[in-house]
């Protein structure tokens, strides 16, 4: 466990408490951050340090990405790439795991529905942690427990793997984001509900996404819309909306501007007849259509990225989105202002996808290239740009 030295981290903590959040106390951060108030006010006076697992959930507390606070500064998710491993490792024996304890199916369920929250608000380094044990407990659950249980347990696993899944995938380790999409698609079955299948169709678009093959993603995607449950029911609306929503940005990045507005058409329709929410692990309503729709105008470029920036001006993502979500509307939202000439919009929009879900801006290969392009097109040297480029290792 890595312990980062006192010298400036409680300098830099005191300075985010005090003066970014003037109204939180000491008690308050001890509070929110889950530590002692002992411990948060020897680290800001320097008598003590901080390790990797406090200081996130310090800067969590706080609403800043853990590398604000670190004195050495380094790659925010270094600790992310470097726990990768231990997924591998534990997905390589889902069929045979190791043996040891397992607790009950309620704590287990509750594990994985804190694992979907750390996905839906971008805390990546919090499911790294944290995952490989609950997969590994969660694999030798699905093994030894009684056929009665075992379809609840495939449904957990489906959403274990997703959540790992969503840092492999944004951290840019392919081979084992599609290893996790196959696990998805293995257990999925075994849970016997039609509509966890339709979801894991959702998700495995990633890999057609990673491998530019467009056309048959929305194949696969049609595909799993014929397949799917009549939308009676709230549930079975709100799936086929997502289908349709996960379509239409598809379709845009094959260019294929007719398949993307049907898609986007049918996505609406449904999304009309449902609340906001998160269903089967995915956001879906009429404000999560809308980011899509900004996401399939800079998917198909040219004459459409005018449509991005109209949404903009009348719209902004409402607060009870999940951050993952939301941040991902400023980062198209800044692509597209940076294709129509809007440099300094641009760069405000990916500061708020920072300020959002840092790890999620970090990590976007969007956020880099377009902060790069920023710095070169500035005729003067600016501090924040050059502070926010060397956060996101733009080259």
């Amino acid at each position: 466990m890595t312990v980062f030295a006192s010298d400036g981290v409680g300098r830099r903590i005191a300075y985010y408490r005090s003066v970014v959040r003037p109204k939180m106390t000491q008690r308050q951060l001890a509070d929110a951050a889950c530590v002692a108030l002992g411990t948060i006010r020897k680290i800001e006076r320097g008598e003590r340090g901080v390790t990797d697992a406090t200081l996130e959930a310090i800067a969590h507390a706080l609403g800043v990405d853990p590398t604000r606070l670190r004195a050495d500064r380094g790659p925010a998710l270094t600790a992310v790439h470097d726990a990768l491993p231990a997924l591998s490792a534990v997905i390589a024996a889902y069929d045979v795991p190791e043996d040891g304890p397992t607790r009950p199916l309620r704590s287990l369920r509750a594990a994985v529905d804190e694992a979907v929250d750390w996905r839906l608000g971008a805390q990546y380094m919090r499911i790294v942690r944290t995952l490989p044990d609950l997969i590994a407990e969660l694999t030798r659950a699905y093994h030894q427990t009684s056929a009665r249980e075992r379809s609840e347990l495939a449904a957990l696993l489906v959403s274990a793997y997703r959540s790992a899944d969503a840092v492999a995938y944004k951290s840019g380790a392919r081979d084992l984001s599609a290893r996790l999409v196959e696990l998805m698609r293995w257990a999925a079955p075994e849970a016997g509900d039609p509509l966890l299948s339709a979801s894991v169709a959702y998700v495995r678009t990633e890999t057609f996404f990673a491998a530019r093959a467009h056309a048959p993603g929305l194949r696969a995607l049609e595909h799993a819309l014929d397949s799917a449950p009549a939308p009676n029911e709230p549930p079975e609306i709100a799936m086929r909306g997502t289908l349709h929503m996960r379509a239409a940005v598809i379709a845009g990045r094959a260019r294929d501007a007719a398949a993307a507005a049907t898609h986007l058409s049918e996505a609406r329709a449904f999304a009309d007849q449902v609340t906001e929410g998160v269903y089967y692990g995915t956001a879906f309503g009429p404000d999560s259509v809308r980011i899509h729709e900004v996401s399939v105008a800079v998917s198909l470029g040219d004459g459409h990225v005018g449509r991005a920036l109209t949404i903009a001006s009348e719209w902004k993502p409402p607060l009870d989105l999940p951050a993952e979500r939301r941040s991902g509307f400023y980062i198209e939202l800044a692509r597209a202002q940076l294709w129509s000439g809007l440099a300094d919009a641009a760069f405000e929009s990916l500061k708020a996808a920072r300020r959002i879900a840092p790890q999620h801006t970090r990590e976007h290969p969007w956020v880099r290239e377009d902060a790069a392009t920023l710095r070169r097109l500035k005729r003067a040297d600016s501090e924040a740009l050059t502070n926010f480029a060397e956060w996101c290792a733009a080259t």
